[in-house]
């Protein structure tokens, strides 16, 4: 909750105590889903060898225990990591291992912990698509990127769409589909699902939401400030979600 609503260095503080009483209770599992998270801090803060590191030692300490949900959880956060340093060929392999493992979810009769079952299809899909839009950044907006990020991140809106429960990933999910747009040079229908999440960020009130969304607005005026949608919708952005908007 702190890191979601921006206050990080209490964030951090948190995930450390929740990391020992793991450790303290013996469940491995358990820390590497901690780790994982602070992992996604660590790429939310732009540090992505911090959180290839810890991603590392996650798999590392659940190596022989993790279910095969958490294991898929785990590729997909190294997928992110290798993304955001630029390393395309090891982002891909990561990915194709989370897709694979994820496939094997449940197949053994296990019960999962509850603290997995977020891992949906639906976060497979959105991990995995902005590792790809992430690459299209960090190699200068490549269209090749983005083009593999569309189909994945569409697959991904649409779950989120039918999921009530998780209108926040929802909302990141079709911010980052339209961040796709942007690469591929189609604010039109860009801003169709950026205004889809503003009126989400409305309602969920998450510092993560409404800086990816400002960002994503930001970018959009920027490239395609001449489209009559993007001047509307940086517009209606600054009326209903203004820089004092807080979250909490």
């Amino acid at each position: 909750m702190s890191y979601d609503v921006g206050l990080q260095p209490t964030a951090q503080k948190y995930f450390v105590l929740a990391l020992h009483a793991a450790k303290e209770a013996g469940d491995k599992p358990l820390g590497s889903y901690v780790l994982s998270s602070m992992s996604r801090q660590m790429i939310h803060l732009g540090r992505p060898d911090d959180a290839l590191e810890l991603i590392h030692l996650a798999q590392y300490g659940s190596r022989d225990c993790a279910t095969p949900r958490t294991q898929a959880m785990l590729y997909a956060m190294e997928a992110r990591a290798y993304a955001n340093m630029g390393q395309p060929s090891k982002c891909k392999r990561a990915v194709r291992m989370a897709e694979d493992t994820f496939e094997d979810a449940g197949l053994d009769g296990e019960p999962e912990p509850d603290w997995i079952r977020f891992f949906s299809e639906a976060e497979l899909n959105g991990e995995n698509a902005h590792s790809y839009r992430d690459l299209a950044y960090v190699a200068g907006r490549s269209p090749t990127y983005a083009s593999l990020a569309e189909p994945v991140m569409t697959k991904a809106v649409e779950l989120f769409g039918e999921d009530d429960e998780h209108q926040r990933s929802y909302a990141l999910n079709l911010i980052g589909m339209a961040t796709v747009h942007l690469l591929q040079r189609e604010p039109e229908q860009s801003t169709v699902l950026a205004t889809r999440a503003l009126k989400i960020a409305r309602k969920v009130r998450s510092e993560r939401v409404n800086t990816r969304l400002r960002k994503t607005v930001d970018t959009a005026a920027r490239d395609f400030g001449d489209v009559a949608d993007v001047a509307r919708l940086t517009e209606l952005l600054h009326e209903q979600l203004p820089e004092t908007a807080e979250a909490v």
